[in-house]
């Protein structure tokens, strides 16, 4: 499936509209996690285990919305747009985007 951030695709016509699709993760911050990101955070390093989780979440938001736009008869999704928030010690990612079947 072709995922872009883009309002078309290059060298296709779009040919159909299926409505705006979302996808969405919620996964919480251990409290071991927290300890270690901030002891890396204080030499300088980077935080591998937040990276980790960010990146783990930012998939399964992505793959939700493509198995939407699937299901709503899309071959592709445009405008994709990523969200992150915080919410009680919990980090959400929401990917939204509009399903479309391209040529």
């Amino acid at each position: 499936m072709i995922v872009t951030t883009t309002n078309s695709v290059e060298g296709r016509r779009v040919t159909a509209y299926h409505g705006v699709v979302t996808g969405e993760t919620i996964i919480g911050a251990n409290i071991f996690r927290d300890l270690f990101a901030g002891i890396r955070d204080i030499v300088g390093g980077r935080s591998g285990a937040y990276e980790s989780a960010l990146a783990e979440a930012r998939e399964t938001a992505l793959s939700e919305m493509q198995d939407r736009a699937r299901a709503a008869g899309g071959n592709a999704v445009i405008g994709v747009d990523l969200d992150y928030e915080v919410i009680n010690n919990m980090l959400m990612v929401s990917a939204s985007g509009t399903a479309v079947t391209v040529e």
